[in-house]
């Protein structure tokens, strides 16, 4: 199979030529139409179901917030009363806005002050806890808030008046006749009588229970407060709370059930247009029988050998390349299959995903390496040519035929993308013509359906659309007639070169434009040096051609442009000390083409840490300096860097301090999670309308109020990147993260005046969206800047029955400019199957998934509510599926805390979640941690938020090649993860934490000295250093295993972790023992008694 055009490091390489047939057909796109759809009724989770135990009071805080009336119910399971629990607080922070100039947002209806409560429980009565309405519209948007204006200037280039290349104008076709429906019941026991198979081919499980001691105790003390002082031995007995673990079972086999991704708030509904419906039910096979889509131009993924194990993981499941597979003329084609015949091949036994696992006696359920996530059950040809899951997976593989079973189902649907990642290899297509679905604009994709050579029906609104004379050429083979072998329709992954019709103005060039604090603390942290270096290091790498643009300002009290003009001696600083009318005094000359001028930009790298060492100045003028840039990317857009070291306290956007040192342990509730003034989302809307975004890099060992400061990064699709206590002296780790991280950030590839639109199959629709952005309109997000290390995230909800369909698909676009200058296309496509029984809904959940938009959606409760709310409903998630299970798929009832096998380890990662700096409480945490904490949480991709989440657990001083990568001559070590308690730590050992964006060596008191001296460089423990951060390269076996299993780990993600050496007496290692997720704390359960607590709950 020839293999050109398929272009490594996304697109850069040779590109898929036109075919000899130039016919462009412009897309049509029709006007606008009406939206017209209905949503399901949603259910209200449950009243009064976690009354917490008299516990301590950190992890589950007192709450007594009592929300209004909520908006839907749901019918409730037989044999259970009818109960009622407040829904999420407050509208979604990213609701598409009426409007584009933002106001100050609204406080929640329900957001009472609490009245005082007894610390012997949560609440003060034990009445209506919160929880999320998981997969529900929000409702309707009422008048305009002070948002009024929209964002100005001109429209990006990306649609036309005739031709667009985001309109999601789709059409609704209802297919005719379709074939009868029969549906079972959900906890039918398996018989002789005549039913449906279900998607799994398998019957309900629970009817031959594992033997579980009960749980109920005699004699046994009623659960109290849990004991107070120091962390727990390195020996702890076991936990103090439950049965004996003399019955516990053997640690279970792997289950496929969990993979890793994460983030705000969209409407999507259908558009109905007019036309005839098309004859046929949905993916049925129409006219004349014609080969469909056998995968044979599928990319393979990178070797796994060179991948991080959650990494590897989250690729396993689609990382094959298919066989090259042609069908025979007249077979149906993947597209056209039933799932159902998917499910013949399995067994007819209860599968690994739906073994039911008591959690109270199974608890070493951490498996050894990081769990692939569920591959969808799809037909075999489908399934190899579906998205990868590192790029696009759904918190649920099958989706519900309808929004009630979803509900009750108990488990939020949606998203989680990472649409721009770096691709080893991704396949580019040049053409005229984009094929596109006539009536709801989706790009032809693996999984539409050829009905004949000349016609293909979309996989989405279920149109029949044309073939192109054009498209009837395949580039690869160079054979004529072969639509369905086109790398379109073979790569659930591609990117188009957009011709003229998708912009309006010709593309942007690359323009950079630094915003640096030189007050007298910004100099004193010594950052500045190390910026200069690192852009002078890096200023041939930086992205672009021949028409990249350069800028700096700085600013103090003062607001300081440099004249960069080319045929100047030198550069030439420019003050403008009017900072409440900030003016450009050179307009023409301040941003300068880097190419042309790059000798005068050295010069001023060069003299910039000196300009500023003596002042004394220390007062922070940024949101003046903000108002400069802005207007001077206004004509052209670009990205804006900015640099800040403290709390802006001049001019406009001033800020004063809102944090209470002495309140940051407090069990209370965390105030000032929200901006302080509205300045910085006005100006970053202000941005987004001119393409232009901002990055915030924050070095400071002061409170700088990151709830406020973070907007002009959010609503502009910028990123932010916090160094606390960042020293150039004092800290060294932080310096030479800030070094890693600045590198990566000038180099990374970018993309400029970005737009992404996700469509989905008809009768589905996506409510809210997480991520930094801004919603241009209901389902349209504004990105002035695309970078590969971000991530988003969907919430979906179910608006018609599915009942007529066996697939259905998602589609995201992304549409951007390139540093080269080119206008492209990147399309992703995803197929799950559609079913109709709970026990197939459960038996497809993906934990990792469903943890990571769990995370996203309590970091706009924490907003929009409270920290207290969002802790409470992210128990509840786990106690309402578990519940769930229990009542509607077991067909047994036992005793126990009873989960399916693939979501054994949602427990875990909700105590991971609460236990987490985001939303932990009782421990001392600065208000900008936590709320870097939640920016990260929203807008990593999942499998780096899984990381901070849940960290990984390594013993590494008996590292062996073992079971080994060889990896560029390089032997990588693989050792087995462990569970985060100090049961697993030894003081006669070495073990190494990774926590995503910082890595912890503890080092045992007792640990061998042969690790102490060939690995460390020390003859004795006592001689380890205090602050030890890099390991020495010492020419010894041991050395070099370890310091290659450390560089592979860090190898696998954009960012650079730093690393810190720790004893028992370091200052670090407090936070080295806060990971220690399953260990109970003064102010947190252990995981133990948390699996208690909810058994308590689903029992009531």
């Amino acid at each position: 199979m020839s293999t050109a055009g398929f272009n490594s490091q996304n697109g850069t390489g040779q590109t898929y030529a036109n075919g000899p047939s130039q016919n462009p057909v412009a897309p049509h796109q029709l006007p606008g139409v009406g939206y017209g759809s209905t949503p399901q009724p949603t259910y209200n989770p449950m009243q009064a179901k976690a009354s917490p135990p008299p516990g301590p009071p950190g992890p589950y805080p007192v709450c007594s917030y009592q929300p209004g009336a909520p908006f839907a119910s749901y019918p409730a399971p037989s044999g259970q009363s009818m109960l009622t629990r407040p829904m999420m607080g407050g509208p979604p922070s990213h609701t598409p806005p009426q409007s584009a100039s933002p106001g100050p947002r609204p406080p929640p209806a329900q957001a009472t002050p609490p009245p005082s409560v007894s610390s012997s429980s949560y609440y003060t009565n034990p009445q209506q806890t919160p929880a999320w309405q998981y997969n529900t519209a929000p409702p309707p948007m009422g008048a305009p808030t002070s948002i009024s204006t929209p964002p100005r200037g001109p429209a990006p280039p990306h649609v036309s008046p005739t031709a667009s290349s985001t309109g999601s104008s789709s059409t609704a076709y209802s297919p005719a006749a379709p074939p009868p429906h029969v549906s079972h019941g959900v906890t039918q026991p398996p018989g002789p009588q005549m039913h449906r198979t279900p998607l799994h081919g398998y019957p309900p499980p629970g009817s031959a229970p594992p033997s579980m001691a009960p749980m109920a105790q005699p004699n046994r003390a009623p659960f109290g407060p849990p004991p107070t002082g120091p962390l727990p031995s390195m020996n702890p007995a076991p936990p103090p709370m439950g049965p004996p673990l003399a019955h516990a079972s053997p640690q279970p086999p792997k289950a496929d059930g969990t993979g890793p991704q994460a983030t705000n708030s969209f409407n999507h509904v259908d558009n109905r247009m007019g036309g005839s419906p098309q004859p046929g039910p949905p993916g049925r096979h129409l006219g004349g029988h014609y080969p469909s889509l056998p995968p044979g131009y599928q990319n393979a993924a990178p070797p796994p050998s060179a991948m991080h194990p959650a990494i590897q993981a989250a690729t396993q499941p689609y990382s094959q390349a298919p066989q090259p597979y042609q069908q025979p003329l007249g077979g149906p084609g993947p597209a056209q299959l039933s799932p159902s015949l998917a499910a013949m091949s399995l067994q007819s036994s209860t599968p690994e995903a739906l073994r039911v696992v008591n959690l109270l006696q199974e608890r070493n359920l951490l498996p050894p390496i990081p769990i692939p996530p569920p591959t969808p059950c799809l037909q075999q040809d489908l399934q190899k040519i579906n998205c990868n899951p590192e790029v696009f997976r759904s918190t649920l593989t099958s989706i519900p035929q309808t929004q009630s079973l979803l509900n009750k189902a108990k488990m939020p649907l949606g998203l989680l993308l990472h649409p721009f990642k770096d691709l080893s290899q991704l396949p580019v297509v040049t053409s005229s013509t984009i094929v596109r679905c006539r009536s709801c604009r989706t790009y032809i994709n693996p999984f539409v359906s050829f009905l004949d050579q000349r016609r293909w029906k979309c996989n989405l609104c279920y149109r029949v659309n044309d073939v192109p004379e054009e498209f009837m050429y395949n580039p690869v083979s160079r054979s004529y007639g072969e639509p369905h072998k086109r790398p379109e329709v073979q790569n659930a992954t591609i990117e188009f070169i957009a011709p003229s019709e998708y912009m309006l103005r010709p593309p942007q060039p690359a323009v950079y434009l630094f915003i640096l604090d030189v007050s007298h603390n910004a100099v004193e942290t010594g950052y500045l040096s190390v910026f200069c270096q690192s852009l002078l290091d890096n200023i041939n790498a930086l992205p672009g051609d021949s028409r990249t643009k350069i800028g700096f300002v700085t600013f103090d009290s003062t607001i300081h442009f440099y004249n960069l003009q080319e045929g100047l001696s030198q550069p030439q600083m420019l003050i403008v000390s009017d900072i409440d009318d900030i003016f450009l005094p050179t307009p023409d000359s301040l941003l300068v083409n880097l190419n042309e001028c790059k000798e005068l930009v050295q010069d001023l790298l060069k003299s910039l840490p000196t300009l500023f060492q003596k002042t004394m100045e220390t007062q922070s003028a940024l949101g003046s300096a903000l108002q400069a840039a802005y207007k001077l990317l206004l004509p052209t857009g670009g990205r804006m860097s900015v640099f800040q070291t403290q709390l802006p306290n001049l001019g406009v956007g001033a800020l004063q301090s809102r944090e209470d040192p002495n309140q940051r342990a407090s069990a209370k509730d965390i105030q000032h999670l929200s901006p302080a003034t509205d300045f910085y989302k006005k100006l970053a809307l202000d941005c987004s309308g001119q393409q232009v975004a901002v990055d915030l890099f924050l070095l400071s060992s002061q409170y700088c109020d990151l709830a406020s400061l973070g907007c002009i990064s959010r609503y502009s699709a910028g990123s932010v990147y916090y160094y606390p206590s960042y020293h150039h002296q004092h800290n060294p780790a932080q310096v030479e993260c800030f070094q890693k991280d600045l590198k990566r950030y000038l180099t990374r590839k970018i993309g400029f005046e970005a737009v992404m639109r996700i469509r989905c199959s008809k009768g589905m629709s996506i409510h809210t969206f997480h991520g930094n952005f801004f919603v241009r309109s209901t389902d349209l997000l504004s990105l002035p800047n695309v970078n590969p290390d971000a991530g988003f995230a969907v919430q979906m909800s179910i608006e018609e029955n599915l009942d007529d369909m066996q697939n259905v698909s998602f589609q995201a676009a992304l549409l951007y400019t390139s540093s080269k200058g080119e206008r492209r296309i990147r399309v992703h496509t995803l197929c799950l199957p559609v079913v109709n029984s709970l026990s197939d809904i459960f038996a497809g959940a993906d934990v990792q998934a469903i943890t990571g938009l769990l995370a996203c959606m309590a970091v706009d409760r924490s907003a929009t509510a409270s920290l207290s709310d969002a802790r409470d409903a992210m128990t509840n998630a786990a106690i309402d599926s578990l519940t769930s299970f229990r009542q509607s798929v077991l067909s047994i009832q036992q005793p126990g805390l009873l989960a399916p096998a693939c979501l054994r380890l949602f427990p875990l990662f909700i105590l991971a979640l609460l236990k987490q700096k985001a939303f932990r409480t009782g421990t001392s945490t600065r208000l900008d941690e936590r709320l870097f904490a939640m920016c990260q949480l929203k807008y990593q991709p999942l499998v780096y938020s899984m990381l901070m989440i849940h960290p990984a657990l390594y013993r590494v001083d008996n590292l062996s090649d073992k079971g080994a990568l060889n990896i560029n001559e390089r032997t990588v070590p693989q050792p087995p993860l462990l569970q985060l308690s100090v049961e697993k730590l030894s003081r006669e050992a070495a073990f190494l934490m990774d926590a995503g964006t910082v890595m912890y060596l503890w080092v045992g008191r007792s640990c061998h000295p042969g690790f102490l001296t060939q690995v460390l460089g020390v003859a004795s423990y006592a001689a380890v250093p205090d602050n030890l951060y890099l390991l020495p390269e010492l020419d010894t076996a041991e050395s070099q295993r370890t310091r290659a299993f450390i560089g592979w780990l860090r190898d696998q993600r954009p960012f650079f972790p730093p690393l810190h050496v720790i004893r028992d007496e370091s200052q670090l290692k407090p936070m080295f023992m806060q990971n220690m997720i399953e260990d109970r704390t003064e102010s947190a359960l252990s995981y133990y008694e948390f699996l208690l607590h909810l058994q308590q709950q689903i029992s009531k």
